[in-house]
């Protein structure tokens, strides 16, 4: 672990800048999913308990360097009140910031504008970060969901101060070490979802550091197809059959078991209650489509489980969202969950539709960590340097 955590800092009278990610969903000008905003609180509140002053930095949406008003950050500022339990105020301009009014000094924490209203941000412009940086005394990064950018507030203020990793950043460094840096073996990791072509880096890194690699959801259909099987009216990228025998060449060479379904769920459409039925992968009828792994897919599956210590899961293994094609995902989902609780693995989870999904199943409280960082943690499992962990190493 080569960064600084809070408990390394001496916060006491300091003006302590956190990067955070509270980019939510927003309805009718109310924060509708405050989720991650809850997830920044400890980080906030460690601050203030030591005797900083958290000024926050944060994105929201994609203005591209000038001011939009319906993109201002101000309507976060109910939905931080409420879960901090105190006085945050909104900073308009860095100019307001460089020059602190006293009602300014008076509130807990200071928000300031959307950071992303300033052209320099995303440009990662030296001027612009030296800017911030006069604006506080210690930088403390808390958002991994924006580390896979080389911006001026996710990477150069780390240069410019004393840095460290927020409780957020903390959580997810260390259950992402766990899982891919330095695992318990053996090591399973499911990789679902519709496209191979979206996650060709991501199963290249993963053959060559995994045990055994679960293929599910549109992607196994690929590989199945590749293997000389008549997939149907499947979801199924045919050009990328040279690439899903290449990927299987190299897990093979790297001793990396890669499980696809021996059996399907197949349907004639993709509705809610379909007709279905359960067939070997050799035997899908030209007419119908894979929708989900059947039965004896998913016994082979939480038996590979079984025999795991860690678990890194991304992605679906069926059509999760129009049942009765969520079953598989919702029976390794639980069996993942349960095998955490009993103490027998370590769990970790990612990516937009993995959350919903294991949402969905009634699983994700059940495994060690879910991270809610999207691009960030999938550029982690596929081996990429992040520019935001990289400046708090150096740091």
């Amino acid at each position: 672990m080569g960064w600084k955590t809070l408990d390394d800092m001496e916060l006491s009278g300091k003006r302590v800048l956190v990067r955070v990610d509270i980019n939510v969903p927003v309805e009718n000008g109310v924060v509708s999913d405050a989720t991650r905003i809850a997830r920044i609180v400890p980080t906030v509140r460690d601050i203030l308990a030591k005797g900083g002053k958290p000024i926050l930095i944060a994105h929201f949406g994609r203005p591209k360097g000038k001011v939009v008003p319906g993109l201002s950050l101000r309507v976060t500022v109910p939905a931080l009140e409420k879960a901090l339990g105190c006085k945050v105020r909104l900073i308009e301009t860095l100019e307001g910031a460089e020059n602190l009014t006293e009602e300014a000094r008076a509130a807990d924490v200071l928000l300031l504008e959307n950071i992303r209203f300033h052209p320099g941000e995303e440009a990662n412009d030296p001027e612009f970060a030296a800017r911030l940086a006069g604006l506080g005394d210690i930088y403390c990064n808390d958002a991994f969901s924006a580390a896979h950018r080389a911006h001026a507030s996710t990477e150069a203020l780390a240069h410019l101060l004393p840095a460290c990793a927020g409780r957020l950043m903390q959580a997810e460094l260390e259950a992402l070490e766990a899982a891919l840096g330095a695992p318990k073996r053996p090591v399973v990791a499911v990789v679902g979802g519709a496209k191979v072509s979206t996650k060709l880096d991501l199963l290249g890194n993963l053959v060559a550091k995994v045990d055994t690699l679960v293929i599910g959801g549109g992607m196994a259909n690929t590989f199945l197809a590749a293997m000389g099987l008549d997939v149907g009216r499947s979801l199924c990228e045919r050009d990328m059959a040279g690439t899903a025998r290449e990927i299987m060449a190299r897990a093979g060479a790297a001793g990396c078991a890669i499980l696809l379904p021996a059996d399907v769920v197949v349907a004639r459409e993709l509705a809610r209650g379909a007709p279905c039925e359960v067939v070997g992968a050799h035997a899908c009828p030209s007419d119908a489509m894979i929708l989900d792994a059947g039965p004896q897919a998913v016994a082979r599956i939480t038996a590979a489980f079984d025999a795991a210590r860690t678990l890194i899961w991304n992605g679906p293994l069926g059509a999760f969202e129009v049942a009765p094609f969520d079953a598989a995902t919702n029976a390794a989902a639980r069996h993942a969950a349960a095998l955490t609780q009993a103490g027998r693995l370590i769990s970790v989870a990612g990516g937009g539709d993995t959350v919903a999904a294991l949402n969905r199943a009634g699983a994700a409280e059940g495994f060690s960590y879910i991270s809610t960082a999207g691009g960030a943690f999938l550029e982690w499992m596929e081996g990429k340097e992040l520019p935001g962990v990289k400046a708090l190493e150096g740091a």
